[in-house]
């Protein structure tokens, strides 16, 4: 499977995608998240999963060094400690020592737009894995940016998880079939002929919402949806997580009147 894990800013994406991740690491042989701002350790924390700093030495390894790596420790957290080209690199090469290896692989791609931004071309590795799962490798990928998302990723995903887009840029390139001002948190209700499965169970065809308490988002709304016709509202208050999340949140500015 290929999924796609999308929403602004703020809106608890990294949890939630550490909560997915967290929800599959039995079903895999081998785990790696490329973790682009650190926003993952609590795996690590948790003993979930090994630690490994990606500097320029490590940025070197080859996809069969890489293969030793995960068939030495199976989930493997990689933080980025490199300038974002190398980066890509890491993430090509990290995706291609996965298909080196016998059992499930899942890869994890962390701010997915910046190793596969729509505007250049797919590097052969990253486009393979976004393209297809045969070969015993599935993927996540999680983004802020959807715009700028390369379409190859977009489109080749056969499963969805997507919360709040203030920018009507993003909610174009969502592709739902049902009424995308649903992911609109501005959006006034209620939302017309949006299929019941996609109601808020009390208050019925509203906008996704999220609730944050002393700047920490504690709740927030998504719809999940993949190709066999599925379609969920979910809310992440009712994920239960074993790994601690040390995701940051944004810093409020102080204003001078």
């Amino acid at each position: 499977m290929r999924q796609l894990i999308a929403a602004q800013s703020g809106w608890g994406k990294s949890y939630v995608g550490q909560a997915t991740v967290e929800n599959n690491l039995e079903d895999v042989e081998y785990t790696a998240i490329l973790d682009y701002k650190d926003e993952f350790k609590g795996l690590v924390k948790s003993g979930l999963a090994s630690y490994v700093a990606v500097g320029d030495r490590e940025a070197a390894l080859s996809p069969q060094a890489w293969a030793q790596v995960f068939q030495r420790n199976r989930t493997v957290v990689l933080a980025r400690a490199v300038d974002q080209d190398t980066w890509r690199q890491v993430v090509a090469r990290v995706a291609a020592s996965m298909r080196l290896l016998d059992g499930q692989g899942l890869v994890v791609v962390d701010e997915a737009h910046s190793v596969a931004d729509q505007q250049s071309k797919l590097l052969e590795a990253i486009k393979l894995l976004a393209t297809t799962g045969r070969g015993g490798v599935s993927s996540i990928w999680i983004t802020q940016r959807l715009q700028e998302l390369h379409n190859t990723v977009i489109s080749q995903t056969n499963a969805a998880l997507f919360g709040g887009f203030k920018s009507q840029s993003d909610r174009n390139r969502l592709g739902a079939e049902y009424n995308e001002a649903v992911h609109n948190p501005l959006a006034d209700g209620p939302i017309y002929d949006l299929p019941e499965a996609l109601h808020h169970p009390e208050d019925g065809p509203v906008p996704l919402r999220k609730r944050e308490e002393a700047g920490q988002v504690v709740m927030s709304e998504w719809i999940y949806s993949d190709d066999s016709g599925t379609m969920h509202r979910k809310n992440s208050a009712n994920i239960d997580m074993q790994s601690p999340h040390y995701g940051g949140s944004d810093h409020e500015l102080r204003q001078p009147f």
